[in-house]
């Protein structure tokens, strides 16, 4: 277990170690969706609550469950069974009190269940040997992080979606550029605090 305060970690896992910009984990729906900022936003919050959400029950699984009984080779598939158990919850919540937002996100609200960002914050927590809280703090982080980005590339998406862009780097060429763009501008907040 490291010696990090769970706030530390949080602060970090949005910015020096953004799980998006840094590890590029969760880019599927994260080009595809951020052509429209309240989009960007509705799967950006539902991202955060599915990564906590099952950073926290992955971690009581893990530690309660499947080291006690030597089972760790689960890992994968329960996670996974986990994650999609929770995005199930979040699909109904969402279409019962917001269709709007539900009909919007179509497919990738599904998608959020392989949404590697997700299962990666499950695996990073085990590989770096979290405590509870920094799993919470390091979940919290990296939804946060990951809605942090995709808002931002929404809001350029959509100024520039009246210029002129050369035919040839229309669609993903562009939004790929930005996106490099973005994870440089990241890199400038590495020198505050990096987990590993």
């Amino acid at each position: 277990m490291i010696d990090v305060h769970p706030f530390i970690i949080f602060l970090a896992a949005i910015f020096t170690s953004n799980i998006l910009l840094s590890n590029f984990l969760g880019m599927c729906s994260f080009l595809s969706i951020s052509k429209e900022v309240e989009s960007s936003l509705g799967l950006g919050m539902a991202v955060v609550f599915v990564t906590v959400l099952t950073a926290a029950v992955n971690y009581v699984v893990y530690y309660q469950i499947l080291v006690p009984f030597d089972i760790v080779y689960l890992q994968y598939i329960i996670f996974i069974i986990v994650i999609a158990a929770t995005v199930q919850l979040t699909e109904i919540f969402i279409e019962r009190f917001s269709p709007a937002l539900y009909y919007s996100l179509g497919i990738f609200l599904p998608l959020i269940t392989v949404n590697c960002a997700i299962f990666g914050v499950a695996l990073f927590m085990i590989i770096r040997k979290y405590s509870f809280m920094q799993t919470i703090g390091f979940a919290a982080g990296s939804g946060l992080g990951w809605l942090l980005a995709i808002m931002a590339l929404a809001g350029i998406r959509q100024r520039i979606k009246e210029k002129m862009v050369p035919a040839g780097l229309q669609g993903a060429g562009i939004t790929l550029i930005i996106t490099g763009i973005m994870a440089l501008a990241f890199v400038g907040f590495s020198g505050s605090v990096i987990i590993q």
